[in-house]
């Protein structure tokens, strides 16, 4: 072989690798807008990429995630969903809040969104419909609204009496349905019911403060992002104030607070997760049904109760699906 057939072999064979990379298909990059922080919803987070690693994408070896957290504050979310649009990300998935996936879903027509949220999709203009969402928009419905009238029961249960029934809520939530549901709920079992509103963190001891002037019963606090980012905080509150309190998710009497029943939001941003790897995987939004929780979990801390002197009603803890002791 000749020197200058070497080179000319060598020369090919060095070339041949970066070739074979450039040919190779860029790793795909998924958007996450979230309306929270990210050290309150880390446990979440990680039950997202759960869902992707069972699609087969697992971030940091063939999929990169591009995190975008308002931390509470929603006039965020316009600016950060046209940041991830003009990343030209991949899919944007907003599971937590419908604050979010309004605000991508207003920045984008085209890259495909994965939504989580507890309002109603369909009444908030998220989709036309459940079967057919259309469009570039799917994702899975926590139906917080629809267990709203549960929830007041379960607490005019364990807190019967005289004394109204409490309701801490954020009035810059997109979904206003809750009121007139609660308001609903109040009447059909006969008990007053008193509106609290909490903005912004600042605002939620002001209102445990007012809870003491109205001389409530128990407490439902909704769950919002502002409260569910919080939640140790709301649990201590509700400990300092000795105030029966029933909690939207099961995170709440995990540490400490009394009651609570929904859906399992793990387990939903799991499924967010899965929607996420599908559609990087091919598949469009229009063509995925919007996914509803139909499991719903009732959790009770007997040891808060203890420490609060309540006598948990047996009929509760018969249909509780965990008892904390």
């Amino acid at each position: 072989m000749t020197r200058r057939k070497f080179i000319t072999l060598l020369g090919g064979a060095a070339a041949w690798p970066l070739a074979a990379r450039a040919q190779q298909p860029a790793t795909p990059v998924i958007g996450f807008l979230h309306s929270g922080l990210p050290e309150a919803n880390a446990k979440f987070v990680m039950e997202f990429r759960n869902g992707l690693g069972e699609t087969g994408f697992f971030e940091g070896r063939n999929v990169t995630i591009d995190y975008r957290w308002a931390h509470l504050e929603d006039k965020k979310l316009p600016e950060l969903a046209a940041e991830l649009v003009g990343r030209r990300v991949a899919v944007i998935a907003t599971p937590g809040s419908i604050s979010a996936a309004l605000a991508a879903k207003a920045a984008t027509t085209t890259i495909p969104i994965v939504f989580m949220t507890g309002a109603d999709p369909v009444e908030g203009g998220l989709v036309t419909s459940f079967n057919r969402p259309g469009s570039n928009i799917t994702g899975i419905g926590a139906m917080n609204v629809e267990l709203a009238a549960k929830r007041l029961g379960l607490l005019h249960e364990l807190a019967s009496g005289p004394a109204p029934l409490a309701v801490l809520y954020n009035p810059n939530n997109p979904d206003k349905s809750l009121i007139p549901e609660m308001q609903a709920a109040a009447l059909a079992i006969g008990r007053q019911v008193e509106f609290l509103s909490a903005t912004a963190t600042r605002d939620i001891e002001p209102a445990f403060a007012k809870l003491v002037q109205k001389r409530a019963g128990a407490l439902l606090i909704s769950p919002d992002p502002l409260f569910t980012s919080r939640i140790v905080q709301l649990a201590t509150l509700a400990a300092r104030h000795a105030m029966p309190a029933l909690y939207g998710i099961r995170e709440f009497p995990e540490v400490g607070g009394l009651m609570s029943y929904g859906s399992n939001f793990r387990e939903l941003y799991r499924e967010a997760g899965i929607y996420t790897g599908r559609v990087l995987k091919g598949e469009k939004p229009a063509d995925l049904p919007i996914l509803q929780a139909t499991k719903f979990e009732l959790v009770i801390n007997l040891q808060t109760a203890s420490a609060l002197g309540i006598d948990v009603p047996s009929t509760l803890l018969a249909r509780a699906d965990e008892v904390i002791e």
